[in-house]
């Protein structure tokens, strides 16, 4: 929404509320004038917060879209997504589990879907997979993994399918933003998703007993023409130089899952 439109429904709406420019600013806990200047659609140098103190007050609620090159970013942000979600397919296949996308699920007021729901025959696993392409709540990941996990076997039963332990598993994309957002919650990450790496792949092939993990997956080079879809392109800086040894050599390093 354009800066005069936002301006044009907060004056149209108060009238229609019978409200003054005082009743909305005592409302909000601004100035009469911060409010005048929003009506007119002047919202440069005002916070979001404050623009959504103001709408708030008039009972409106304000949701903002990010575009891009005419696009909306969602779009951006679900291409990601399902770019990971097939990386994980194909991982979980080439191991040996059955899987399914977008499984959705309605059980007493609990809605949603599941990412992936994979299945392991031989050892009759259940695993529940939460496919973030960035690490948003921590919270709010871990509360829904929960209840997608608590009913995952209620949700199979149709199939005839009676798992022996069911398992839960986030994926997020390998990349440093990754990476730094589990570092800063590590205690309650570590708590609650404690298998990684190597073990947790180890397990994905031979599955005994449940897990809680987290596993970092690559991106597709695929998709950007050649280049791993991860972190913005880093720009190269030159060396510094010393008196006696030229140039300072730093081996290249690499990031493991």
């Amino acid at each position: 929404m354009h800066d005069p439109r936002i301006g044009a429904a907060v004056r149209v709406i108060r009238h229609r509320r019978g409200w003054r420019q005082l009743d909305v600013a005592a409302a909000a806990g601004v100035s009469q004038t911060l409010v005048s200047a929003v009506e007119r659609g002047h919202v440069d140098g005002i916070s979001v917060g404050t623009i959504r103190n103001v709408v708030g007050a008039l009972g409106v609620r304000m949701e903002l879209e990010l575009r891009w090159r005419s696009g909306a970013i969602d779009r951006l942000v679900d291409e990601r997504h399902a770019v990971l979600v097939g990386r994980t397919v194909l991982l979980l296949r080439r191991r040996g589990w059955a899987t399914d996308v977008e499984v959705s699920y309605a059980h007493y007021g609990e809605r949603g879907s599941i990412d992936v729901l994979a299945w392991h025959e031989p050892s009759l696993t259940l695993l529940v997979v939460e496919v973030k392409s960035a690490l948003m709540s921590v919270e709010a990941t871990l509360r829904k993994l929960d209840e997608k996990a608590r009913l995952a076997p209620t949700i199979v039963a149709s199939r005839q399918e009676r798992p022996a332990c069911v398992s839960r598993l986030v994926i997020l994309p390998a990349t440093t933003t990754a990476r730094r957002a589990v570092a800063r919650h590590a205690a309650v990450l570590d708590a609650a998703l404690p298998e990684r790496g190597g073990t947790l792949r180890m397990w994905l092939r031979e599955p005994s007993g449940s897990v809680r993990g987290l596993l970092f997956v690559a991106f597709s080079s695929q998709v950007t023409g050649g280049r791993a879809c991860s972190d913005p392109p880093r720009v190269r800086r030159a060396a510094p130089r010393t008196a006696a040894c030229g140039r300072v050599h730093r081996p290249a390093t690499r990031e493991r899952n």
